[in-house]
This record gives C-alpha cells, structure tokens and sequence, in this order.
C-alpha cells in the first residue's frame, strides 16, 4: 500500500502564518500526549521564526521550549526548520558556529533537520547537511518553489539531483507562499521522482486556495510525506487542514491511517487556545490569490501586517504588497523566504514609506547585493546596485568561505551571562536581543508582551487603544495622534506623538493596572510621568523636530542599534552616521550633508521615530 504519511505544523509554522509565531510553550505541553498518540511522521515544533519570537516577544528561552517539548513527545520525531548557513538567524554564519547549532539541536531534541537556502544556493547547505548527518539525524534538503523568469521544472530537477548527492534522507519541495498549481505539483512531483530516489515531502501553504488539490496530484506522482496542519490553525496563510486531508484520503491506496476523532479533540483544544492570542489575529492571513503574483509567504504575511500596524502604517500594505514583486525583480528573483522574504518587505516597506525608492536601503539589501547571502538566480538591476553599493566588490565563493571562526569570540563576549553553549548560541544568533535577554533573566525580571483580555474593546479596528483623538483640558481642546510606543510591559514606556502636529516624546510610569486594559495608573502631562499625587519624573530628552538639512532621520520607526560617529567628528554627505532596527532588519542612516557632527540626539537602545532629528550636522 503506498501510505502517505503526515507532518503536523500546528506548533510552528501554523501559528507563525496565522498569529506573528505568538503561541506560548505553555499552551503547547498540555495537548502534547494527544498530539504524541497520533502516529505522525514528525511534528514541527521548532525553528523558523519560533526562536527569534521567544527570545523577543515572549521572553522565553528557546532552547527550554525545545528541551520541555522533546520531554512531552516521547515517541514523535520532532522537526525543525534550519535556513542552512543563515541558521536562525539573518546573516551567514562561520562554519564552527553552523557545527554547534545543529548538534546542540540534536542533543536537545531535534531528529528531522529541513534544511533550505533562501537563494537555493546548495553551497550553503553543505556544512548543515553534514553536520546532521554526524548527529545522526535525518537530514531534509529542501527546494524553496518559486516562479520566475529563470524558476522551470529543469532547474528543480537539477537542484534535487545535488541534494540527493550531498547525503541528504529526504526531499522536501518548499512552496513557502501557495504558488503551486496541480497541474505543475504533479508535472514537478513526476519529474523529481523520475530522477532521485529520495522520500518527497510536499510543503505548500493554502494562501492561495489551490493547496489541498497540489497535494492529491503530488500524492498520485509519488510524493509520500505531507505537511498539513490542525484546522485550528489551517487554511488561508497557513496549510491544508490535517483532518480534511485524513477524511479525504482514507479508503484510498493512500490512506493514512490516522485517527480523524482523536484528531479533532486536538482541534478543539486549540480553537481555545487561539482565543487568547486575538490581538495577533490579522485580516491578510486568509485566502488571497494576489500571493500568486506578490509571493509573500504564508509565514511572513502576519508578521508583516503586525508590524506595519505597529508603525500606523497597516492602511498602505496594499502598497507595500505591490511593491515587493518590483523589488524582488531588482534583486534577480529571489525565493520569498526567510531571509529574503524580509530582506526584500522591509526594502519594499522603506519604498513605500518614503515615497521614493531606493532612498534608503538596508544594510541586509547591500549585503545582499555584495553577494553575501549567496548567487541571485537573476540578473540584478544594474541602476539599484549602484544606489545601493556603488563600485563595491561582489563575492563570488560560498559567502562562509570569507568568514573565520566565531565560537570563542561569542563565548568570550558574552561569558558573563552565558551559563552554557545555548545561551552563547543565542547570542551569536541576536546579539543585542539576546544580550539584554539574558541580562533580564539574570535579575529575574523577564516579562512576555501583554496578551490583552479576550473581549476589550478595540475602538480602532486592530489597534489596540485609540491612536488618534482629542483631548480638551482646562477649556483647550489638543489633537492627539500616537506615531508609536515602546514594548507593552515595560516600567516606564515611552508613547511617541503628536500634539497639534508637534512631535513629542512622552514617558509613562505605570504605578498600578487594572484587570482591564486601560488602568488607572499613571497619566501623561507635559512630557513627564505623573502620579495621582502629582509628583513627576522628568522624561528622557525631547529631540528637536527636523528642520533643516543637516538633522538626520529616520524613515521607520525602530530602535537604534549604534551610533556610529561622535561631537565634532566630520563626515561627508552619505557616510553612515547611525544603525536602526525596524522590522528585524538594520539600515544604516547616511548624513544627508557633508559637515561636522554639532550633537547627538539618541543612544544605543533608543527607541525612534521619523518625526524626531537623531542627529544634527553643521554644515561645511
């Protein structure tokens, strides 16, 4: 019988496409005896965007979550999403830190390594694939699917014939953003299976709508693994839904033997649980064949929408939409996903937002364009490279060739903190994130982002609080507009705004909550964090709103990752003056003119906006 077996993502791509990756390990352990009766052929617990969103937003260690789940799925493979040379991460990393990340992953828990390359640049699979192999552990080269000018059915085939040749156990065909039609899934499926002798494991994501019926023709050309995911957190962004799978082909020579009534008390277990996380809920995750021309993959569309919302930007991501497939030509038809799904939205994000393309570009974009990442699949647009590097020199080898071993600097840097080789690990991965991680669980006083009462009142659809609105005090009516805020959570969180169309930074205290949000804690007066009392603290410094030609600024609000110049430093017009991170990915802000640095308006850490001057140049 050719059984087809099943691979269930409810625990992580499932709620990365649909909820911005925000389910909790705590939410997980309790259902995981009833998900480790079912017989999968793996469960996909970890990687991908779930390490980055712990260690950020949840205030978790990854690394626990992976330990408690493999403890909790005694008799279930778990599975892994490995980006190759990017690892977790969002640049190459050397060699010897690619070596220790994947046995620290197989010792703590993984036993299926997926393994892709943005790029499909296969020479960034190479020391991953091996180091699985050393593990041993089952190593899944993946295909990232796409379509383009130079994507055809003979350059898939080629690309499988080398990971079959590396050593790889499986095969997976990697459809991140929906983009499979039938009749090519079984044109593909076909022509793999007629050249590599590999399991093929179909990946697809049911933006598009056209998911469930790609796999009944991928299984009826010889693919044996599916991924699909509980219809708690199927469908739209995410995948085909498990049980619809099950019921569709039992009775078949394909039938999976799964149990579709113990399947469905893991859904309702679940459809509970995303209640909770109602605020992460986005209007972009459902059916939407506009992927079929934008691309953007299932497991980006809700981080992005949460982020442009984030900004107060949520109403141009039909721009940014747009944009993306320009920018994806400009850079030579990249695969969309992790890294270049981010590497190409935020540049298309950065386009939209300040009107021109191109006037800023992201530190990862020029890297892109330096060859760092790997070979583009296309010709790049001669014009953008330009803007973006200028004459700088393009690599040509596998981008890890140029880098030195990186283990002992990372342990040295961070040995302080680090109580072992997956805290070192974490850092190598977000240093600055993982630094002030690991320094808040020292004192002990980690705290994961506010998950707001199911039912409060959402005054402005998916705000969270009205953002814009009057305020009259003492007879004088004032026009409030909130342009962004610092994490919920924080002591003292800082609310940037604009009062009458003047930018204003305000710090607010919470002195006590209440059940509901809204409390009846601190008030804002003034710039200063007040109590009831009346007696205040003074607020960070108020930077000057840019005026004039030499204050730099920035085009998104972010968070400022270093300053690169000093008082009464010189630069030229262009020279990088600071680093930002918005979105997840850094840009250098450039002086805009040629001169002396006069003052600095931000430090390291800072959060910032585009209403404010970071910077302010004198002019030669």
């Amino acid at each position: 019988m050719a059984k087809v077996f099943i691979s269930d993502l409810v625990l992580r791509d499932g709620h990365q496409s649909l909820i911005a990756t925000r389910m909790r390990t705590e939410d997980m352990l309790p259902i995981c005896a009833k998900l480790d009766s079912i017989g999968f052929w793996s469960l996909e617990a970890w990687g991908g965007a779930t390490y980055d969103a712990c260690v950020r937003f949840l205030r978790e260690d990854p690394w626990d979550r992976l330990k408690k789940l493999r403890k909790a799925l005694p008799n279930t493979p778990i599975q892994m999403l490995l980006r190759g040379q990017n690892l977790l991460g969002y640049r190459n990393y050397s060699d010897d830190v690619v070596r220790a990340f994947v046995k620290k992953s197989a010792d703590n828990g993984v036993d299926v390594f997926r393994i892709f390359d943005a790029m499909n640049d296969l020479r960034n699979l190479r020391v991953s694939i091996e180091a699985v192999k050393n593990s041993g552990k089952t190593a899944e080269g993946a295909i990232c699917y796409t379509t383009s000018p130079v994507h055809d059915i003979p350059y898939f085939v080629g690309l499988a014939k080398e990971l079959e040749a590396m050593g790889c156990d499986t095969l997976a065909i990697k459809d991140m953003a929906g983009l499979l039609t039938p009749g090519t899934t079984a044109d593909l499926v076909k022509a793999i299976k007629a050249t590599v002798d590999l399991p093929i494991h179909l990946h697809s994501h049911a933006t598009s709508g056209l998911s469930a019926m790609c796999f009944l023709k991928g299984v009826e050309n010889g693919a044996s693994i599916l991924d699909t995911c509980n219809s708690s957190f199927g469908e739209g962004a995410s995948h085909p839904s498990t049980e619809s799978i099950v019921a569709a082909l039992a009775g078949t020579e394909y039938d999976t033997g799964l149990s579709l009534p113990k399947l469905q008390e893991i859904t309702a277990y679940f459809r509970e649980i995303r209640k909770k996380y109602w605020q992460f809920e986005s209007e972009f995750t459902g059916v939407d064949t506009r992927v079929l021309i934008n691309q953007v993959p299932g497991g980006m569309i809700s981080n992005l929408s949460n982020q442009l919302k984030e900004q107060g930007a949520l109403d141009r991501m039909d721009e940014v939409l747009a944009e993306i497939p320009r920018v994806r030509e400009d850079l030579g038809y990249p695969p969309l996903v992790t890294p270049t799904s981010q590497i190409v939205g935020t540049q298309a994000v950065l386009n939209v937002l300040t009107d021109q393309r191109y006037k800023s570009v992201t530190t990862e974009v020029k890297n892109y364009l330096m060859g760092r990442y790997g070979k583009a699949p296309g010709e790049i647009n001669s014009q953008v490279r330009s803007i973006a590097i200028g004459n700088a020199e393009v690599i040509t080898c596998r981008p890890a060739d140029q880098l030195e071993d990186e283990m002992d600097r990372l342990r040295s840097e961070i040995e302080s903190l680090a109580k072992n080789e997956e805290d070192v690990l974490t850092y190598a991965m977000f240093p600055e994130l993982a630094r002030a991680f690991l320094q808040e669980r020292a004192a002990g006083s980690l705290k994961p982002e506010q998950l707001l009462p199911i039912g409060s009142n959402l005054s402005c659809g998916p705000f969270y609080a009205p953002n814009e609105f009057n305020v009259t005090l003492h007879g004088e009516t004032y026009h409030i507009h909130i342009t962004g805020s610092g994490h919920p959570g924080e002591e003292q969180r800082a609310f940037f705004v604009s009062v009458d169309g003047v930018p204003e930074e305000m710090l607010v205290e919470t002195l006590s909550e209440v059940e509901v949000f809204g409390g009846t804690g601190g008030v804002v007066s003034g710039g200063k964090s007040v109590s009831k009392e009346g007696e205040g603290k003074a607020a960070a410094g108020k930077r000057p709103r840019p005026s004039r030609p030499g204050h730099v600024t920035t085009a998104m609000p972010g968070t400022i990752v270093d300053v690169l110049v000093e008082r009464g430093k010189k630069v030229n017009a262009g020279d990088p003056v600071l680093v930002i991170e918005a979105m997840k990915m850094e840009n250098e802000v450039q002086a805009p003119i040629s001169g002396t640095v006069l003052a600095i308006y931000i430090a390291k850490g800072d959060n910032v906006t585009p209403d404010e001057a970071l910077i302010e140049i004198q002019p030669e």
